[in-house]
């Protein structure tokens, strides 16, 4: 049986790259796209996921969430992702319509109708999660597992110690960590290791559209590093079909939610604050990164045979 996912993501260019895994991979069953402002407003994330959904001509439910964090000024990454958040391709205008539910009520919505747990997979600002977790916390034990990305215990990408989509909306992050959910932190600790080297991204324009497609936003991409280009949201996808690839340690998370140091995720590594056995998610520390890229271009030749 396919794993039945729920994808809450700020598409953004390493967002699209998931979402197209994520729609062509048959061991996954998108149930449902929510998106929220992030890498850029939420009008323009909603109008990239139904371009996507489009483009691969998937059947899947896009529902449009929040357009600002709980408390934090919204600031994007359009420096990065561009204007348009999908800079490099041209996409024809959706066709695909925004659900007449919210990000929230559709999330409600997709775990009663399906008598098996949902995994929640969360790339953007966490504010629709937040909200979700105040509304329905009854409905928290339909979802078995929700990867994130984001945080990082070893320093940050928005400041010297925040990884962006905590930095974005801290006050939800911290909702999040401290819900109970089983949570696995995908963040920088993982995904800097985890480039997509110019070798792998010279091989995606030969891969029919779908190739050419990734092709063009990835070299647009702006998150420039020595080796490569980060793909962070596509490691969640990644971990959700092959766990093993990546190393993982217990901690418990707590998040700052004001000061010079906002949107840390800081892990009480030596037990000050939290019994030795306390944790609340388990986080990303290593990864196969000659694995990933191998990986990555195979699910591009699977989109072409779909």
């Amino acid at each position: 049986m396919p794993r039945s996912v729920i994808l809450d993501m700020d598409p953004g260019i390493d967002d699209a790259a998931a979402i197209a895994v994520a729609l062509n991979n048959p061991e996954l069953d998108v149930k449902l796209i929510t998106t929220v402002a992030g890498n850029v407003s939420v009008d323009k994330t909603t109008a990239n996921a139904l371009k996507l959904v489009d483009f691969f001509d998937k059947k899947v439910s896009v529902a449009k969430g929040a357009a600002a964090p709980l408390k934090k000024k919204f600031e994007d990454a359009a420096a990065i992702h561009g204007e348009t958040g999908l800079p490099g391709y041209t996409f024809p205008e959706p066709k695909s319509v925004i659900s007449d539910l919210t990000a929230v009520e559709a999330i409600a919505h997709v775990l009663k109708q399906n008598e098996q747990q949902i995994t929640l997979i969360a790339t953007g600002a966490y504010t629709n999660i937040a909200h979700f977790i105040l509304k329905y916390p009854e409905m928290l034990s339909k979802i078995d597992e929700l990867i994130l990305m984001g945080g990082s215990i070893s320093g940050g990408n928005a400041s010297s110690v925040a990884e962006f989509n905590i930095f974005t909306d801290p006050d939800a992050a911290k909702i999040v960590f401290e819900s109970g959910l089983n949570i696995t932190m995908i963040g920088l600790d993982v995904t800097l290791k985890a480039l997509i080297s110019k070798q792998t991204s010279d091989k995606l324009a030969e891969l029919g559209e779908a190739g050419k497609m990734l092709h063009g936003i990835i070299n647009a991409y702006g998150d420039i590093h020595e080796g490569g280009k980060p793909m962070h949201d596509v490691i969640t996808i990644l971990y959700a079909l092959h766990p093993e690839v990546i190393k993982l340690q217990k901690e418990y998370i707590d998040v700052v939610t004001e000061g010079p140091a906002i949107g840390a995720t800081v892990a009480d590594v030596l037990h000050r604050w939290h019994a030795a056995e306390a944790y609340n998610a388990k986080v990303g520390v290593d990864i196969d990164a000659a694995f990933f890229n191998d990986w990555f271009l195979n699910q591009v030749r699977l989109m072409n045979r779909r």
